[in-house]
């Protein structure tokens, strides 16, 4: 099992320095590539781990256009970076950083369309290879969502099942299921589980938005994690839901002129920051569990960055758990070392 404590991670877009980019987001006929994206990350990597972050959801347009099947130019991207891959993979493995990618939403394995499942397919392939030529290990995933009901949700999930089969063996390794908070609960990857093997991944959130099996959330959580293989730490998402009055346009069907009206929150947006004390009763619902944690605040890193104070303050047993005792005096003991050569005396 991993010798770190458990972690928390960030996806993508830094907050806390909005000049940092998380890829080449240059249109095609300014020749984007994945070189580029890479250099873009080494810098991301430096503000993560000076900032005692030591898991990152990659950006997955991290290679550009380079699935695109309309431009074969860009088509030899990742195969042309093996080199720069391989040095970013290594400063991670360096530094201790978990990386995943969380490939779009329109990758669907579910869709009775073959030409979506395939241009699906090579997406993952695709950023199977990366990961791969990062030459990290079992930990750095692909994780995806099932899809679209398309009208019959038990067909959807059988298509799934028949997809699996087909996948190239990279994709395989590298893939991890996620239930969703509209269509595909907890229940329904787990039954997909059964039938294929593939990992899967816990969403906070997503469970107390679909559970109409009322599954209990440790039972569930637990059988979630035991998809994973002995020696890889699983990992698991987590954010609070937005409760803030929303404004929202509204066009007025008698003057056909447009104004904002209020509107109460959806419970499945995510909150800019993470409510501590939800946080720290998932956590203490979850003792003796091990899992890293994957924030889907909207700020990001800096909702991260508040929450180790919060846990601190009002659950010090989770921060534990996350080794942030354990470096909050480590801290005041630099921070006290450099007091002390200062001391004339």
């Amino acid at each position: 099992m991993d010798n770190f404590p458990m972690r928390l991670g960030v996806p993508v877009k830094i907050m806390g320095k909005p000049d940092l980019k998380s890829n080449d987001a240059r249109r095609a006929q300014n020749a984007p590539h994945l070189k580029v994206s890479l250099g873009y990350l080494d810098a991301i990597f430096d503000y993560l781990v000076g900032h005692g972050i030591h898991m990152y959801r990659m950006s997955s347009d991290l290679a550009p256009y380079a699935t695109h099947p309309d431009m074969p130019l860009f088509h030899s991207m990742v195969a042309d970076s093996r080199a720069e891959l391989g040095a970013t993979g290594a400063k991670a493995r360096q530094l201790g950083l978990r990386l995943s990618f969380h490939p779009s939403q329109f990758v669907v394995l579910n869709s009775p369309d073959p030409e979506l499942v395939r241009k699906s397919v090579w997406d993952l392939t695709s950023q199977a290879e990366m990961l791969d030529a990062m030459e990290l290990g079992p930990e750095a995933v692909l994780v995806i969502h099932v899809g679209g009901v398309y009208d019959d949700k038990e067909a959807a999930r059988t298509r799934w099942v028949e997809t699996w089969k087909s996948l190239p063996e990279p994709v395989q390794r590298r893939l991890v299921l996620e239930h969703d908070d509209l269509r595909f609960s907890a229940a329904d990857v787990l039954w997909i589980h059964q039938h294929t093997g593939v990992r899967l991944i816990f969403d906070h959130q997503h469970f107390w938005c679909l559970n109409p099996e009322h599954a209990g959330l440790r039972e569930t959580l637990t059988a979630i994690l035991r998809t994973w293989p002995d020696g890889v730490r699983p990992k698991v998402h987590f954010s609070s839901p937005r409760t803030e009055m929303r404004q929202l346009p509204r066009k007025d069907k008698k003057t056909g002129k447009t104004t904002m009206v209020n509107a109460a929150p959806v419970w499945t947006g995510h909150a800019d920051f993470v409510n501590p004390f939800e946080f720290a009763t998932f956590m203490r619902t979850a003792a003796g569990l091990d899992f890293d944690v994957m924030l889907e605040a909207k700020v990001k890193d800096l909702a991260l960055i508040r929450l180790r104070p919060d846990l601190i303050r009002y659950a010090p047993d989770v921060a534990e758990r996350f080794g942030l005792v354990q470096a909050l005096q480590a801290q005041l003991d630099s921070e006290q070392s450099s007091l002390l050569e200062l001391d004339p005396a």
